[in-house]
């Protein structure tokens, strides 16, 4: 990479320089956080059920004895071989945070629509333990605005993220809900499009390094992701820059 190379001192007013507009965006993302508590809540007059392994659960029974719930939209419809792979790379990050998420009283389910027997081969497969259930037949996804039918999508009225249209009929988001002592369940937010990156921590992680997400010239953004059984082991290593190369790369 042709960049910049500094004495330690003018790295450190370069760093303290960029300290200062971090942590204007720490104090930003603070005050939306706060704004997003404060949003209205919507109470739920409809009762969700689902498939799950231990047999036929409500919403209510999903928060698991706590007042909070966070549902991934995990798209999986009905008879497709695989998962999402972004909606895989979201679900990467999610079982070593289910004892933390406990201990602040929330509780997290993933949610897609294709049979129960469709999830559990997927999840099988790669390895995850966090709760996925089974909307088949019910109209949450719909609800939700993460389903469409085709109907939706030719006619210009599929709804996804707050007014967009959606490119296909399974999409990803986020959702939280509030249950209180009554039972009552309440939506209280929901997040879509890059807002999933809220649950993709490599993310974060990839946008301390040099490179960054490295994403510039891609077709599409994350391109790269693949399932984690599906990328090469190990990823090849970068060459030094005197090694052989074809002439016509």
């Amino acid at each position: 990479m042709n960049h910049p190379v500094v004495s330690r001192q003018q790295w450190l007013a370069e760093r303290t320089k960029l300290m200062a507009r971090e942590k204007e965006l720490t104090r930003l993302s603070d005050q939306i956080a706060r704004e997003r508590r404060a949003l209205p809540w919507v109470r739920l007059d409809k009762t969700y059920s689902f498939d799950t392994p231990a047999g036929r659960r409500t919403l209510g029974e999903l928060f698991d004895g706590r007042h909070q719930l966070l549902v991934q939209h995990f798209m999986l419809a009905p008879g497709w071989e695989q998962g999402c792979k972004s909606c895989s790379y979201m679900a990467d990050h999610t079982d070593a945070t289910l004892v933390h998420l406990a201990q602040r009283g929330v509780a997290f389910v993933a949610v897609s629509r294709a049979p129960l027997a469709e999830i559990e081969r997927f999840r099988q497969r790669m390895g995850w333990t966090f709760p996925w259930v089974s909307s088949h037949g019910t109209d949450f996804n719909t609800d939700f605005h993460v389903s469409f039918t085709a109907d939706e999508l030719a006619s210009g009225k599929a709804d996804y993220n707050f007014g967009g249209t959606p490119p296909g009929g399974e999409m990803p988001g986020v959702s939280a809900f509030w249950k209180d002592d009554s039972g009552a369940i309440f939506h209280t937010y929901s997040t879509y499009g890059r807002g999933v990156e809220v649950m993709m921590h490599t993310y974060r992680l990839l946008d301390l390094t040099p490179k960054g997400r490295d994403e510039d010239g891609l077709s599409f953004t994350m391109e790269w992701v693949r399932h984690h059984d599906r990328y090469e082991s190990p990823a090849p290593a970068a060459k030094p820059a005197n090694a052989g190369a074809c002439s016509g790369r």
